[in-house]
């Protein structure tokens, strides 16, 4: 999965073994509604619809693995955490984008995860916009302590 390197970099915590592995999950949905809200919106009309969108979640666990030399197995242990990214793609107007941008400017926005049909707070993590055939591609954080 091409640009989803520095994800995995991401969600390894810098007090692990070289050893610390992670578990994933994640899935797709295709031509579904997206929903998304600046930071500052409070009502329901600061929602931005995008109609058609693909979206996909990727959801990672933080593991540490501890192998005991000289004695039978290792141990795996569960930090707690965990990091979902959302990748949303489609089609959208320059001036739907527009708006999409300056959410990206001003802060950490919401948006409306059709799977687990909740609002979630998220970061975004990149942005990409093709004007010629006006498809993008938003990339999101959403991090779990």
């Amino acid at each position: 999965m091409a640009g989803l390197g520095w994800f995995k970099h991401f969600i390894l915590p810098t007090h692990s073994s070289p050893l610390s592995s992670v578990l994933r999950i994640g899935g797709a949905m295709a031509g579904m509604d997206f929903f998304i809200r600046p930071a500052t919106g409070t009502s329901s009309s600061d929602w931005i619809r995008i109609p058609n969108a693909d979206i996909k979640v990727r959801s990672a666990r933080r593991i540490t693995r501890t192998i005991v030399r000289g004695q039978e197995g290792d141990n795996l242990h569960d930090e707690g955490s965990e990091s979902t990214l959302y990748t949303v793609s489609g089609e959208m107007k320059i001036d739907e984008y527009k708006k999409i941008l300056a959410m990206y400017r001003s802060g950490q926005p919401c948006i409306h995860d059709p799977f687990e049909e909740r609002d979630v707070k998220v970061v975004f993590a990149s942005m990409e916009y093709d004007g010629s055939n006006e498809m993008f591609t938003f990339e999101f954080i959403e991090d779990i302590i």
